[in-house]
């Protein structure tokens, strides 16, 4: 007798809370984001060896939302370059991915298989990425220019 998978649900509690704490991430990379265009990078490195520079830029700025630009510059020649952009909603204190890789929108739940070859669950994989890519950012990075 064949199982069949049970139907993905989004766990709205755990998306609120990957967006909570990006939000706060964000915050602490990019404080004057609300009032200035703001630019930085920021190096990844394991010891001397430079493993590739985080560029987070502001792309547009409203009175509650702004819009960051977040991409991976300088990395390993082999590995994919990841790209995002994230809106950050000020007064929800919240942060999402709306775009990355060039798809932008994502639903909460996609059937699976299908033609982007999305998995059920990618809004919340993508959210939860960036918070690791930013608190590693935190952890590990260093200052590569002033902050313009």
């Amino acid at each position: 007798m064949r199982k069949t998978r049970e139907r993905y649900r989004v766990d709205l509690r755990e998306l609120q809370a990957a967006c909570e704490a990006n939000y706060l991430r964000l915050m602490r990379l990019l404080p004057g984001m609300r009032s200035q265009s703001e630019v930085r990078r920021i190096a990844l490195s394991q010891g001397e060896r430079l493993l590739g520079v985080l560029a987070l830029r502001v792309v547009e700025s409203c009175p509650y939302t702004t819009t960051v630009q977040i991409s991976q510059q300088d990395c390993l020649p082999w590995l994919p370059v990841p790209q995002m952009e994230v809106r950050v909603y000020h007064d929800a204190r919240m942060a999402e991915v709306v775009s990355a890789q060039n798809a932008r929108r994502f639903r909460g739940i996609y059937s699976y298989p299908n033609a982007q070859m999305h998995q059920p669950d990618e809004k919340n994989q993508l959210n939860l990425f960036l918070g690791e890519w930013l608190g590693h950012c935190l952890a590990c990075g260093h200052e590569l220019e002033p902050v313009l």
